[in-house]
């Protein structure tokens, strides 16, 4: 059985050493509203309210919510990679496209 949405909050928000009220004001919630949700005792948050948490930890809603398929995997690192990708200017992913490929090349024997 995975972890509750409340669990992983808590551990998302503890691992980024936030309070309540710093994960309240960066999302334009209550502190209580996150205390609740936290708690599990918040029914259905709003998807808007979802999205913006996954936004904010750097995580997929999908991960957040406890939907992701591969639950203790790897794909978080992938997440923080894609991310940093995302940032990178159109050479530089080309370049690291290309590193990637001699990567799967070499992996492959060919």
């Amino acid at each position: 059985m995975g972890m509750s949405l409340a669990m992983r909050l808590q551990n998302l928000r503890t691992a980024k050493q936030q309070s309540l009220q710093e994960v309240a004001d960066a999302i334009g919630a209550s502190k209580a509203h996150i205390w609740e949700l936290e708690k599990g005792t918040a029914k259905n948050p709003s998807i808007e309210l979802v999205r913006k948490l996954a936004d904010y930890f750097e995580v997929s809603i999908s991960r957040l919510v406890g939907e992701s398929p591969d639950e203790d995997g790897d794909d978080e690192d992938l997440l923080v990679i894609y991310r940093q990708l995302k940032s990178l200017d159109l050479r530089d992913r080309l370049v690291l496209g290309d590193i990637i490929k001699g990567m799967q090349k070499r992996r492959s024997g060919a």
